[in-house]
């Protein structure tokens, strides 16, 4: 499959009052399994790829995240999917910790 373009998610009101477990539950849809982290101010992650398909929420915090030539800061609600083989790097912006969702899901 190629892709050449990030699909981008905010947060919607009609989905009620964000939560972590509100996001979460936004997350594993479709089959995803969810795992919270928390990455400190200054985390960097290189230019790397996923043999799965990923969506990367934000609770909290600031994540720029980089794919496919296009640059996007996610925010309280946002997440974005990165399908398996996506070159793709992230960053904590600020000096706010953030508080991020890794939602997996293995290619059928």
């Amino acid at each position: 499959m190629l892709v050449t373009s990030m699909s981008l998610h905010r947060w919607n009101e009609k989905w009620g009052p964000l939560t972590e477990d509100s996001l979460r539950a936004r997350l594993a849809e479709d089959g995803f399994r969810v795992t919270r982290y928390v990455y400190p101010p200054g985390m960097y992650f290189p230019d790397h790829t996923h043999s799965i398909d990923k969506k990367d929420g934000v609770y909290s915090g600031q994540f720029r995240l980089r794919m496919l030539g296009q640059e996007h800061v996610l925010g309280p609600g946002d997440f974005i999917e990165v399908p398996a083989g996506t070159v793709h790097s992230a960053e904590v912006v600020g000096n706010e910790p953030v508080i991020s969702f890794d939602a997996t899901k293995e290619r059928t």
